[in-house]
């Protein structure tokens, strides 16, 4: 599969959007000197697209799906440590609101592609 492959799948462009935003992010402010919760920050928002990518080029639907879930469970990951950072005072509220209504949405994506690939089988 070619990298222009996945990318066709607009799921797995806002996940990376996403990731990439999240490392934007973690290069200022508290974030940037909390090592430990930048680095879960960006495994997690990295993991998103890359299950994505790396279910998209697996033979079945159901190894698809599987992958989907894991991109899933990661965003909910994510999302946490969002809060975590949050209530710590990391993010501004603003900021906050953005990322997850943006998580909220790309959950909501996930779980549709997810039940389209299951109705496909």
């Amino acid at each position: 599969m070619s990298s222009t492959d996945f990318k066709k799948l607009a799921v797995w462009q806002s996940s990376k959007d996403l990731a990439v935003e999240i490392y934007m992010l973690t290069n200022t402010g508290n974030l940037s000197k909390d090592y430990e919760l930048k680095d879960q920050l960006r495994r997690a928002a990295v993991s998103i697209p890359s299950n994505i990518a790396e279910g998209n080029d697996r033979d079945t639907d159901k190894e698809f799906v599987r992958y989907l879930y894991i991109a899933k469970g990661s965003l909910a990951e994510l999302l946490t440590q969002l809060i975590i950072a949050k209530e710590i005072g990391y993010l501004e509220n603003d900021k906050f609101n953005e990322l997850e209504e943006k998580c909220m949405q790309l959950t909501k994506s996930i779980g549709a592609l997810i039940q389209a690939r299951k109705a496909s089988k």
